[in-house]
């Protein structure tokens, strides 16, 4: 039997906007590619591919499906045709959104030994799912991340440089200048969101001191994300001195810094410091542990091979506070809104598992929709926010901002065809009630311009089981599933929501929390898409007093939805 031909697919099927695949800016390369970098791309174009030929089997520029691979339909110029067009889509792809890693993955996968972690197939998938992301990263950045992934391979787990301060910190005997790698070390709290929050910012620390970052990895969260720096791991060994301890570090733990403060067991002028201290950042930490955040104190810690760290907030806006940080986060960051876009988007890539359930999810919902809606709904006290009440306002909301048409009471106004618009509205919670609303809503009722509605849920567990491998798996794959979204809801103060529409790149309208009466207006759009932070220092390392540190610098101010909290903005 001969081959199949089907057309070739559009551009927007790979979710690439149209007016790029013909845009002069295409044939220009803005900056000079290495003779490596222009292999990683080639291998990059292949892989793109071959992956579309999988999920949309076809006929490209002359390419035929034949059961033992591509046979050629036409001349080799067709061919050639076909790999310059994706060539430079994939180029332009790469330059704008460079922290995707799409091209560096590919050209790491010759050594992949075939486990989950190693095929991480949503590395280069996610650009057939992704919105394309009008949100340059500097060139800075991406030098810098480029240096982190060296260093990171040089002294990672397992490595020479790595075995040498695991043996010296045994010994006790510790050159505090000869040290060629330091790390910090992340521990989590709390839920998904909150882990990943605190990730980024452990990470954004890593970057600007030149330290190692590792994760401190629990069962329940296996198997979330594939390893984000090539040929190298971000795992926590088990071989590690206080590996045991790591459950049991709290603000009165021996080695806490906050705690050796407090009691004058170390200061500024100290020698002879321990090989490893522990950085207190959670919510709940007091005076003595934000003093973290001290230019001071940065200086007395750079000196210190390991810090543990365990936190549960987004404290990357502090960072932004700092004196000793200040010009190099300019240069890494002068679009000062996207700091968690291009980090998260750079470190967080689904693990095959959960690759799986959200292209799952998004062939189940999203693939035939013409417009995408996702509504993230978090109850924080159910007493003063009553399900009524919510409900309310979240229709007031999508009518407010037009999202969804209006419903007729009576006859069917505008009968549906299948040339109308169909609006495809995924919500995530931790109940069903509010799907179930909108559900029936827009399943007994047409709507007055005619336009199909569909109302989807992927799951509804009652309560929130942060410590659950599976919960955590299902969060994450709703978390990606909502970045995937035209238009994004979410709720104050969630966390689940920063990351969503973080990795969107977008700024949301935002659901303010109800305290038993509905706010007026029930929504707005966020006027920055950074996440929040809500449990800032309130103290002016130099002047030693307290202070409102959203006055410190213009693009540091008080978030939107909560006003203690304090997130980044851009000047202008």
């Amino acid at each position: 039997m001969g081959p199949t031909e089907i057309p070739c697919q559009s551009p927007e099927t790979i979710k690439i906007p149209t007016a790029h695949c013909v845009h002069p800016k295409l044939m220009l390369i803005r900056r000079v590619l290495t003779d490596w970098e222009k292999v990683q791309y080639q291998v990059s174009v292949w892989n793109c591919c071959l992956i579309w030929s999988q999920l949309h089997p076809g006929n490209c520029f002359g390419l035929r499906r034949r059961r033992n691979g591509f046979g050629m339909k036409t001349t080799f110029m067709k061919v050639g045709a076909c790999l310059i067009v994706f060539s430079v889509v994939v180029i332009f792809i790469c330059q704008d959104t460079a922290l995707d890693s799409i091209a560096r993955f590919a050209a790491t996968m010759s050594s992949a030994t075939g486990s989950e972690e190693e095929t991480c197939l949503s590395r280069n998938q996610s650009i057939l799912y992704r919105k394309f992301s009008p949100h340059k990263s500097s060139s800075y950045l991406i030098a810098k991340l480029r240096s982190y992934e060296e260093l990171h391979k040089r002294c990672g787990p397992h490595t020479n440089s790595y075995k040498r301060t695991i043996k010296q910190m045994k010994s006790g005997q510790i050159d505090h200048n000869s040290t060629d790698c330091k790390y910090v070390v992340w521990v989590g709290l709390a839920g998904l969101g909150n882990r990943m929050l605190s990730i980024t910012s452990a990470f954004l620390y890593a970057l600007l001191t030149n330290r190692v970052l590792l994760i401190n990895q629990e069962h329940d969260m296996v198997g979330l994300f594939c390893e984000p720096f090539p040929n190298t791991s971000w795992i926590l060994p088990e071989d590690i001195p206080f590996r045991s301890e790591v459950r049991r570090f709290k603000q009165k733990y021996g080695h806490s810094y906050g705690k050796m403060l407090k009691s004058n067991t170390i200061n500024y002028s100290t020698k002879l410091l321990p090989p490893y201290l522990y950085l207190h950042l959670s919510n709940d930490y007091d005076h003595h542990d934000k003093l973290f955040f001290c230019d001071q104190d940065q200086a007395l810690l750079s000196k210190v091979p390991w810090l543990i760290m365990k936190s549960n907030v987004y404290f990357l806006p502090s960072l932004f506070l700092m004196s000793s940080f200040d010009q190099e986060l300019n240069k890494l960051f002068p679009d000062k809104e996207t700091v968690f876009h291009h980090l998260g988007r750079y470190l967080f890539h689904p693990s095959d598992r959960v690759w799986g359930l959200i292209t799952k999810y998004y062939q189940d919902y999203f693939a035939k929709a013409e417009k995408r809606i996702g509504i993230q709904i978090r109850i924080f006290h159910a007493e003063t926010s009553p399900f009524g009440s919510v409900m309310d306002q979240i229709l007031a909301c999508i009518q407010k901002e037009k999202l969804l048409p209006e419903v007729g009471t009576g006859k069917s106004i505008a009968s549906p065809s299948k040339n109308q618009t169909s609006k495809v509205v995924v919500v995530t919670s931790l109940f069903r009630g509010y799907s179930d609303k909108l559900k029936k809503m827009y399943g007994e009722h047409p709507t007055k311009t005619g336009e199909v509605v569909a109302v989807y849920q992927p799951s509804y567990v009652g309560r929130q089981r942060s410590y659950w491998n599976s919960h955590n798996m299902q969060a994450w794959a709703e978390i990606y599933l909502l970045s995937l979204s035209d238009e994004l809801v979410t709720s104050a103060w969630s966390t689940f929501g920063y990351v969503a529409h973080g990795l969107r790149g977008m700024r949301p309208l935002i659901l303010y929390k109800i305290d038993r009466t509905i706010p007026d207006p029930p929504c707005s759009r966020g006027v920055s898409m950074e996440p929040c932070y809500h449990a800032p220092p309130i103290f002016d390392c130099k002047a030693k007093t307290t202070v409102d540190t959203a006055t410190f610098v213009p693009h540091v101010r008080h978030c939107e939805d909560i006003r203690w909290g304090i997130k980044l903005f851009n000047t202008s």
